[in-house]
């Protein structure tokens, strides 16, 4: 079983940046591509940004492109989300995912990630 443990959310300023981590402790992590969403209260899960299992291609929301990065260190099995310009729309619990099949391609639905971290809250205030 994989465990995937998120970290780094906190309260900050609009403008501001955070750097999200989400690290596997179990399980297989080079092989499978990742992906970040996040969930406001009373809305549902939406993507945010994935990055393939090579790390060579990445997708982003179009709400988070420009300010947003992700990137991988499979050394560390640990895949990051740095958020930068933050606005108080991207205030939510975010949370990492993996791809449910080793080697495939990224995508951006939540149902193909078969394994989740328990979240971290981001709250950025104006």
């Amino acid at each position: 079983q994989v465990q995937l443990v998120e970290s780094g959310g906190g309260l900050v300023e609009a403008g501001g940046s955070l750097k999200l981590s989400c690290r596997a402790s179990q399980g297989s992590f080079g092989r499978y591509a990742m992906g970040w969403f996040r969930q406001a209260p009373g809305k549902e899960r939406e993507f945010v940004a994935a990055i393939s299992w090579s790390g060579v291609y990445l997708y982003y929301a179009d709400s988070v492109k420009g300010r947003f990065t992700i990137s991988r260190d499979d050394a560390e099995k640990t895949v990051y989300l740095q958020m930068s310009d933050l606005i108080p729309e991207d205030t939510a619990v975010y949370f990492c995912g993996r791809k449910n099949r080793s080697y495939s391609e990224l995508t951006l639905r939540a149902p193909d990630y078969d394994f989740w971290g328990q979240g971290t809250q981001v709250t950025v205030f104006s």
